[in-house]
């Protein structure tokens, strides 16, 4: 029988199928149908920085006082992180497999203060998904690496569980980045985070909601720099994301050097169910392999094991449509 074992960023896991971060995961009843459908791991759902702002400065438009003011900033912050430390509470209570919190944040201070309170609700670890895009003309590619680096920084002074950096693929330069997470002791990044997907009504002539579920197509990257990372920054687990939808993919990631993948759109489109239908299809390519274990093919394709790492890199663009003639 083959052994799903896997361990990410520091935590035993019974597989690594990890659901990511979403509605999926914003109730612990819900956390637990997950976990009896086969998940190795869930992530809550995210606290999301910018809707607490958003909330307060809706209500904090009632008032001119700056007390006042304050007081209702402070009041919606902390209703909403109680709010969250139930759900880390309840589904701990509920769950045997690790139950991963989530801050969606682009700035540390307004997080640093509840980071502990998060470790103290039993979270077995702490995924901090930087959404930030930077527009601006004048920031430097260093700005943007900084960024990352002084939140992981500050948050990582209150709390001593897994830190987990969430990041969006525009870097000029990933690998370098993870390899600064992880001197600041990250124990782990997820490759990669999915921006809010605009697309425009030429009718109504309005910026609308695009493509909200990832599809096949976004695999390529997410294969692409797992592999890279793996193979140029060892000692920092990696969870692949966007554009898994089966077995065979998570299989790709898995050899490209990711230590567990994050399901996200396939579970809301299949159902849980799609879940234990994936670690069957692992579970048949690995006999069919003759493999027994994840660690005995984890990493065989990644760029510090290929023989040719350059079919990782763009170079190959080119090298495709000459080969085409």
């Amino acid at each position: 029988m083959v052994q799903f074992e896997t361990t990410y960023a520091g935590l035993s896991l019974r597989n690594p199928l990890i659901i990511g971060s979403s509605g999926l995961t914003n109730s612990a009843k819900k956390n637990k149908e997950l976990e009896d459908a086969g998940a190795g791991a869930v992530v809550l759902k995210s606290l999301f920085e910018e809707q607490i702002e958003n909330q307060s400065d809706v209500l904090m438009h009632t008032t001119d006082s700056p007390e006042a003011a304050d007081y209702i900033r402070n009041y919606v912050r902390v209703n909403q992180v109680e709010e969250y430390l139930s759900l880390i509470k309840e589904s701990k209570s509920l769950c045997t497999i690790p139950v991963i919190a989530s801050i969606n944040c682009y700035k540390a201070n307004a997080w640093t203060e509840f980071a502990k309170q998060i470790e103290e609700a039993g979270a077995d670890a702490l995924e901090l998904n930087v959404f930030f895009l930077c527009t601006d003309l004048n920031a430097s590619a260093d700005e943007m690496y900084e960024s990352y680096v002084s939140i992981l920084k500050k948050v990582r002074r209150h709390i001593s569980i897994p830190i987990i950096l969430k990041i969006g693929k525009s870097f000029s330069n990933i690998p370098r980045l993870v390899d600064q997470l992880k001197l600041y002791e990250a124990q782990g990044v997820v490759l990669f985070n999915r921006y809010y997907q605009p697309d425009i009504d030429i009718r109504k002539m309005q910026v609308i909601l695009g493509q909200v579920f990832s599809t096949s197509s976004e695999l390529s990257d997410t294969l692409r720099w797992t592999a890279i990372v793996s193979g140029s920054v060892p000692g920092i687990s990696i969870s692949s994301s966007c554009g898994i939808h089966n077995g065979e993919d998570v299989i790709k990631c898995l050899l490209a050097g990711a230590d567990t993948v994050q399901l996200c759109s396939t579970v809301y489109k299949n159902g849980p169910a799609i879940i234990s239908k994936i670690q069957n299809e692992i579970e048949n390519w690995m006999n069919e392999q003759k493999y027994e274990s994840i660690s005995e093919f984890r990493g065989k394709l990644s760029f510090s094991n290929v023989e040719t790492p350059s079919l990782y890199e763009r170079s190959q663009f080119m090298k495709y449509y000459s080969d085409k003639k």
